[in-house]
Formats: C-alpha cells, structure tokens, sequence
C-alpha cells in the first residue's frame, strides 16, 4: 500500500492542519446543546469527526485525482507516491471508524444514542456525495456547509439526545460562513476570484451574534477578533496585484474555530471558549506544517 516510508503524503491527504477545526465544532455543538458535557465523551467525539473529517478529505482527492493531474500535479496521488486505490480503501475505512466512534461516543443516552448515530451516518453520506459531485455541482458550497453544520448536530445529539434553538441557529451561521469559504475555495487555482458576493455569506455570523458587542468581557473581544480576522482574510482576496486566493481560503478554514469561539461565549461559556481560541492558533501553527488545502 505505501509506495514511500515517509508519511508525509498521507498527512497531505489528509489536510490534518485542520483537525483543530473540527474539534472546536465539536465542542460547540455540545456547548450549544445546553446539557451538561462529560469531557470524555467530548474527546471521544472529536476523535470520531476526526476520522470522519480525514476520510472525507483522503475521498476527495481520490475521486478529484483526474483533474489535480491537470492542475496539481503535486498531490499525492497524481505524482505517483500513493495509489488511488489506496486512498479509496483508507478514506472508506476512516468514515466507517467515524460511526462506529460515535455510537460508541452515545452510548448510554436515551433509546442508545441511536440519533446520534443516525445523524453520524448521514454526515459520511453527504461527506461521500460531496467528495463525487462537488467539481460539476453548482450547490456544493452548500453540501459542504452541510458536512460542518452535522457535526454540530449529531455533537448536540451526542450530549443531549435533542437539538435546541441554540444549535440551530449556530448551525445556520455556520452553514452560511462555510458557503463563503467554500466558494472562494473553489476558485483558488484560478488567478482572480471571478464573483465576490457570495462573501456576503460570510457576513452572517457577525448579524447574528452582534448582541456580543454589548458584552463589556470575553464575547465583544472574540466579536471583534473575528471581524478583524475574516476583514484581514478578504483582503487578500481584493488588494490590487497582490491577490491570494490560497493564503485567504486558509485563513477562513483557521477562523472557523474563532467563530466557534464567539458561539460558545455567546452560550455563556467564556471559559471554555478559549479552548476554541486555542483550536484557532493550532490550526494557523499546523497550517504552516501540512498545507491546509
């Protein structure tokens, strides 16, 4: 199965620089959900979207090796170093990981967990279907929004068996931000981002949350981080000749956990928002190590 010793193009694969992401979504869907969080069952469940989130990312690139032959040639697979069918078998095998580690994440809650199972399925569904159909599917920001805002709802149904107005309306920030990000990412081998409005998405956590702005401690601080650190991001995206698409598109991915951050203080968990302040910078310091796309 290894063509080389080095692990190096499977940790490309995998763009493991953005698991921190993944773990502060975890921990805000469980904080959205209101119920009291056992941090074992936490950590168990940001290791199950973990899986999840890095089977989806090795399926990516072996169901685009095709058109990164033609546009980048030095991914893993299209140079040669891992074959697709291997990548194929290991990015199947961590979605099926991912499900079995959540039932295991729920059990013990009402009727066995069996929502939060149900709802781990579905997010390696639309991972799956993503993965397939994104290159020639005009809604695939949309899908891909879908795979984050079910990792706040099968979290929120791993704690509370139940997914409460919170949880909704996180979810819907989310999903909207990540359809901004993901068109711009869609568009970060070309040399000029051909549409700009749909970084009007990207607008929407900071309609929702500007109540934070009234709070004289940790949610105006985090409001304001996240302003300055999304308005910092599009600029790369608008500054005259000095445009970059890929600096920006991983700069929005690293804020992903900012805007965790500013839900979970929102949720009245100042404290615990730090650790997705802390998942913010893990993310900017592994992105340096492992390209984030």
């Amino acid at each position: 199965m290894f063509r080389s010793r080095s692990l190096t193009p499977y940790l490309l694969l995998g763009r493991v620089s953005n698991l921190p992401t993944v773990w502060t979504n975890t921990l805000a869907g469980a904080t959205l959900a209101g119920a009291a969080i056992a941090p074992g069952r936490v950590i168990l469940l940001a290791a199950a979207f973990s899986l999840l989130y890095t089977g989806g990312m090795y399926l990516n690139d072996a169901f685009d090796r095709k058109v990164d032959a033609r546009e980048r040639p030095e991914r893993p697979i299209p140079s040669g170093r891992v074959r697709a069918g291997s990548v194929f078998a290991i990015g199947f095998g961590l979605l099926g990981m991912g499900i079995l580690t959540v039932a295991a994440a729920a059990l013990g809650l009402p009727g066995g967990g069996l929502g939060a199972v149900a709802s781990g399925a579905l997010l390696a569904g639309v991972i799956t279907a993503y993965d397939a159909w994104h290159k020639a599917n005009p809604l695939s920001p949309v899908v891909m929004g879908l795979c984050r805002v079910l990792v706040y709802l099968t979290a929120a149904l791993a704690v509370a068996s139940a997914i409460g107005p919170a949880v909704w309306g996180g979810a819907v920030v989310l999903l909207s931000y990540l359809i901004g990000l993901t068109y711009v990412a869609k568009q970060e081998n070309l040399t000029e981002v051909r549409h700009l409005w749909p970084l009007a998405f990207i607008g929407a956590p900071f309609l929702y949350a500007w109540r934070s702005l009234l709070d004289a401690g940790a949610g105006a601080i985090l409001y304001l981080a996240f302003l300055g650190w999304v308005a910092f991001a599009v600029s790369l995206l608008v500054r005259p000749r000095r445009r970059d698409i890929r600096r920006a598109v991983v700069s929005l991915i690293a804020g992903i956990s900012l805007l965790d951050a500013l839900l979970i203080a929102g949720a009245g968990e100042p404290a615990r928002a730090l650790w997705a302040v802390a998942g913010f910078a893990l993310t900017l310091a592994f992105q340096r190590w492992v390209p984030g796309t």
